[in-house]
């Protein structure tokens, strides 16, 4: 996609706040939690007022860009380890929340360190024994986390924390119907396995 074919911001300004904006409202090179997961993360992030989100694994900061836009005054660090995604995370930022998502480049396991207190918590790449309880360590009392996974391997790690900390595991499984000859068929999405958890 092209970024003439984007959203402007000023048609950005007349699209609601709810978490969900269709994938094709940001630039992306495939990397993106599609719409649909997007909508059932931020059913536990809960986005409230001047509150603080670490996304890490930013990607087209799809994540980070939903949560500044449903709350007044909510902010957002995206970590990001590939400089590229995050040069096109930071043009989407730009024309969607201008100065209110910081991004972070580098592995997520050695910026975690030193980064404010966070009120909630999204992980949607580079899920890592070491990342889970840096992140764990560093939300504060009440905060939220959402962590998602598309391997056996994340997805076994995740299963741990659930067993730790509790919350809710869930498997989301996202069919969409598209052309298969003069017919429709539904074609599924890789399923991500989703932990969500509140810290008491």
């Amino acid at each position: 996609m092209s970024t003439s074919e984007l959203p402007t911001p000023a048609e950005l300004a007349e699209c609601s706040t709810t978490p969900g904006l269709p994938d094709e409202a940001f630039e992306h090179d495939g990397l993106i939690t599609k719409r649909h997961v997007r909508a059932s993360a931020f059913a536990f992030l809960r986005p409230a007022a001047g509150e603080l989100m670490w996304d890490v694994g930013l990607g087209s900061g799809a994540m980070a860009i939903e949560w500044c836009r449903a709350a007044p005054g909510a902010t957002a660090i995206g970590l990001e380890r590939k400089a590229e995604r995050a040069e096109r995370a930071v043009r989407n930022i730009e024309r969607m929340v201008p100065g209110r998502v910081q991004v972070v480049i580098g592995e997520a396991s050695k910026t975690l360190a030193g980064l404010p207190a966070p009120d909630a918590i999204f992980i949607g790449g580079g899920v890592t024994d070491g990342v889970l309880d840096g992140c764990w360590q560093a939300l504060k009392p009440g905060g939220r986390i959402v962590a998602h996974g598309v391997t056996l391997d994340t997805e076994a790690l995740l299963a741990e924390r659930y067993r730790t900390y509790g919350g809710s595991l869930t498997r989301l499984a996202i069919e969409n119907a598209e052309p298969l000859g003069r017919f429709l068929s539904w074609t599924p999405a890789r399923a991500v396995t989703q932990w969500a958890c509140t810290k008491q």
